[in-house]
């Protein structure tokens, strides 16, 4: 599990540690990485480029120890498009795309792909995604990757319109997505809500809810996690 920072790594780390019944986490000497059970949960950084470079050592130092990991999971708070994904609620991803990786053109945007090369999006496993929204409440659909976080109605409705099936931006699950694939891994991504993406408002942030909301869904993840088989 790849969050952001400490906060949302100990929620993630809190609610498996409750949904296994566990004695609770147990820190790994070294830094900023928590294990609970076979489940890692590390804090990686803000931003695309430092969670792929976080995760992508993480990644090479399991396999390193020659403990490979099965599945990466990019979590942690982000904003919600509403009224699809209000405050409070969970996004589980279908979709890990980045939404301005690319160019500005007197057009508009133009994705990366279409200048040519390298990629823009990561599709989850879909059984995953299923099984984790079921057992959650979860909506799922596309959890765009930003470098500069949404501050204006225009930028969101931009966002949207480019991208309909949207429900939350966060700045870090395509950066963990393409650490992911390098090492071959399949990746999911789950935001818990904790502001509505548009005008900058500090004040209407709920970020004490949509923390809570993180540890609460990853507690009914566990069963999920533990009984999942990549080759299904």
């Amino acid at each position: 599990m790849a969050t952001a920072v400490p906060a949302e790594r100990d929620a993630v780390a809190s609610g498996l540690s409750a949904g296994a019944d566990a004695a609770g986490a147990a820190d790994t000497p070294g830094g900023g990485l928590v294990s609970v059970g076979p489940v890692d949960v590390l804090a990686v950084g803000v931003g695309p480029a430092a969670a792929a470079a976080g995760t992508a050592a993480a990644l090479a130092g399991a396999a390193a120890r020659d403990v490979p990991y099965d599945l990466v999971v990019s979590a942690g708070i982000g904003g919600g498009f509403v009224p699809d994904a209000p405050v409070g609620s969970l996004v589980v991803a279908d979709a890990v795309t980045a939404a301005d990786l690319g160019a500005e053109t007197a057009d508009g945007f133009v994705p990366v792909t279409d200048l040519g090369f390298g990629r823009v999006t990561y599709e989850p496993p879909a059984a995953l995604v299923r099984q984790l929204a079921a057992v959650s409440g979860a909506a799922t659909g596309t959890v765009l990757t930003v470098s500069t976080v949404t501050g204006s109605a225009e930028r969101a409705a931009g966002l949207r319109a480019r991208h309909p099936r949207a429900l939350a931006e966060a700045m870090e699950g395509f950066g963990v997505a393409e650490a992911a694939a390098v090492h071959g891994l399949p990746v999911c991504e789950v935001r818990a809500v904790s502001n509505p993406v548009g005008p900058r408002d500090r004040a209407a942030w709920r970020i004490g809810d949509a923390l809570a909301a993180l540890g609460g869904a990853f507690g009914k993840f566990t069963p999920v996690l533990e009984s999942w088989n990549r080759h299904d």
